[in-house]
């Protein structure tokens, strides 16, 4: 098929990322659109009238770089969807006490779905995206979801919510590239993002603190309640569990005869649970609503591989052991400090991303909430 007759929807930040992605395309002869995103925005917390992906300068930005490139460009209104597919996900997952990576679950429900059936909507064969990430196919003709190539700038983790259909939709047009390399590509074309800062955080929050923005979004889980051990000694008074992590040792505000960690989070009793450092590895974890990029379920009942379980974190290695399709045991070579429930658990064999399930409670953490259960409805 002639390259100018396959249409390309490539989704626009006005990055720089986004923006060489669209200038490849169109080196390559595709017939390329841009198009871009608005998205809801915490304007009670910190006065944010605009996502920081999609400001007035960031439209400006992309807007200016189509024309460049001689590309179509249109903004979609993605508000609404955005509001009650990511934002109130992050806002449920606190309340149950889990801390969510909300960036999967866009790519999930926002680029890789909504925004996905909105570019086939215009004909396109293809949505491509500035994500550091390959896809390739196997020997039998599926398609891979692969590291990027610049290990230090690979997404892959928060694309493993992808499926056969989506990849075989996408393209990643900088997948193949240091991050170095696309900035030079940026400037030899002129592009004036080519020295344009990566963006961070959550991009719906008004001032960058989350804490501020649950704390008028979901109140309750901004209520002080009591810091005790898993045996159920009560040590002090927390700020609201929001304001923790699995792993923190500064700022808990106790003193004990040695220092200690958060080990999990009790929603219902509102208790922040704490314990040593021993206490705080764990080898194990499990993960459910399991996406497999392949599409089905291994037929192995257990393998070796290596496993992210945050996106900055290193791949550990790890026995995956099947408790059902969707629903996986992961027991790492060596104990993990910081499993934490809500996050991703990532799958890897070399360069080649599995798939990926959201942590969950494990067995002996809900033993210790219960035993929290008891202390709190005794003493508190």
């Amino acid at each position: 098929m002639n390259k100018h007759t396959i249409r390309v929807v490539v989704a626009m930040s006005g990055g720089v990322d986004s923006s060489v992605a669209a200038a490849l395309l169109v080196q390559e002869g595709y017939d390329v659109v841009g198009m871009m995103m608005r998205l809801w925005s915490d304007e009670a917390a910190g006065g944010a009238e605009h996502n920081r992906c999609c400001t007035p300068g960031q439209m400006q930005s992309a807007r200016r770089i189509a024309n460049r490139l001689g590309i179509p460009f249109y903004v979609l209104d993605t508000k609404d969807v955005f509001r009650e597919s990511v934002v109130q996900y992050f806002i449920d997952q606190h309340r149950e006490g889990f801390t969510p990576n909300p960036c999967l679950e866009c790519n999930r429900r926002i680029r890789f779905d909504w925004l996905l059936r909105h570019a086939i909507a215009l004909d396109a064969d293809y949505l491509a995206t500035g994500h550091y990430a390959r896809i390739t196919k196997n020997a039998a003709g599926g398609w891979l979801l692969k590291k990027g190539l610049d290990s230090g700038k690979d997404q892959s983790y928060v694309l493993s919510v992808m499926g056969q259909e989506q990849l075989s939709k996408t393209l990643f047009p900088v997948g193949d590239y240091p991050k170095a390399n696309v900035r030079r590509i940026a400037g030899e074309l002129g592009l004036d993002v080519a020295n344009k800062k990566d963006s961070q955080d959550l991009c719906f929050l008004g001032n960058n603190d989350y804490r501020d923005f649950l704390r008028i979004y979901a109140p309750e889980v901004m209520v002080t309640g009591p810091i005790m051990t898993s045996t159920g000694e009560i040590l002090g008074k927390h700020r609201g569990l929001s304001n923790y992590t699995i792993g923190q040792r500064k700022g808990l505000g106790i003193s004990y005869s040695e220092p200690l960690y958060v080990l999990a989070m009790n929603p219902y009793k509102n208790a922040l649970v704490v314990g040593t450092r021993a206490e705080l590895g764990r080898d194990q974890l499990e993960a459910a609503n399991f996406n497999w990029v392949c599409g089905v379920a291994p037929a192995d009942a257990a393998f070796r591989a290596e496993v992210k379980i945050r996106y900055r974190s290193r791949p550990q290695s790890a026995l995956v052991r099947m408790l059902g399709s969707e629903r996986v045991r992961i027991v790492f070579d060596e104990p993990q400090r910081d499993i934490t429930p809500g996050q991703a658990a990532v799958v890897y064999q070399d360069d080649i991303c599995l798939g990926g399930g959201v942590i969950v409670k494990f067995e002996d953490e809900q033993s210790g909430l219960q035993a929290c259960d008891k202390a709190v409805d005794i003493a508190w």
